[in-house]
């Protein structure tokens, strides 16, 4: 069976980081190999940013270094910009990485990305992070 290949949020990564949250099981599945995680330079940054911003340096530190670690965290780079969403520009660095990297899902929480069910090409499935933490208890 080929790996569930996902781009992740930051809105969902920040709410995934903490041991104690419900969705901590999207981080411990993403070190056990359940998945792959997509991401370029631009979406490590943002990342990089709100995790300082919300929990710290240090805990910003140790996820992406864990990040750098692990093999099926896939580092991508771009060489095109749909821009799908205009509500919202930054979302667009997510939906450009799911495509170029033909992703089974993005994974968000935001309602920005409702525009990409009228969007016929590309297809790109959004899913939020409550099915995604549900789909992922059975790997």
């Amino acid at each position: 069976m080929l790996p569930l290949k996902i781009v992740l949020d930051t809105n969902c990564l920040l709410q995934s980081v903490s041991r104690r949250s419900l969705y901590s099981i999207v981080i411990d599945k993403l070190q056990k190999g359940a998945y792959e995680l997509y991401l370029t330079n631009e979406i490590q940054l943002e990342y990089e940013e709100k995790i300082t911003d919300i929990f710290s340096k240090e805990t910003a530190e140790l996820v992406l270094g864990a990040f750098a670690l692990m093999q099926n965290v896939k580092k991508t780079e771009v060489y095109f910009k749909l821009n799908l969403i205009s509500a919202d520009d930054d979302d667009n660095k997510f939906v450009d990485c799911a495509f170029a990297c033909n992703v089974h899902f993005l994974v968000t929480n935001d309602k920005h990305y409702n525009i990409l069910k009228s969007v016929k090409f590309p297809a790109i499935s959004v899913i939020n992070l409550d099915k995604f933490a549900e789909l992922i208890k059975e790997i």
